[in-house]
């Protein structure tokens, strides 16, 4: 599988996912798809690959501590004079 292939968008927006992908994915009649738009262009995923790229991309990051961190120096900033 190359990791390239064109699709045709048809009637009502569908496009039809090739055999050798759905195949490779699982993916099945049903099986929910996330389309995201970003600034690279358009990404058409499984909820789980989803969820992975995600789990991935905030691996390492300690969003409470920012979060928190963010807080305090609000809150200094409106304690001081």
């Amino acid at each position: 599988m190359s990791g390239t292939h064109t699709v045709i968008v048809g009637d009502r927006g569908r496009i039809v996912v090739p055999a050798e992908v759905r195949a490779s994915a699982d993916l099945v009649e049903g099986t929910p798809l996330v389309l995201l738009d970003t600034p690279g262009g358009i990404v058409l995923m499984t909820r789980e690959q989803l969820r992975t790229r995600v789990r991935e991309e905030l691996a390492g990051l300690d969003l409470i501590g920012d979060l928190l961190d963010d807080r305090r120096r609000a809150a200094a900033d409106e304690d001081a004079p």
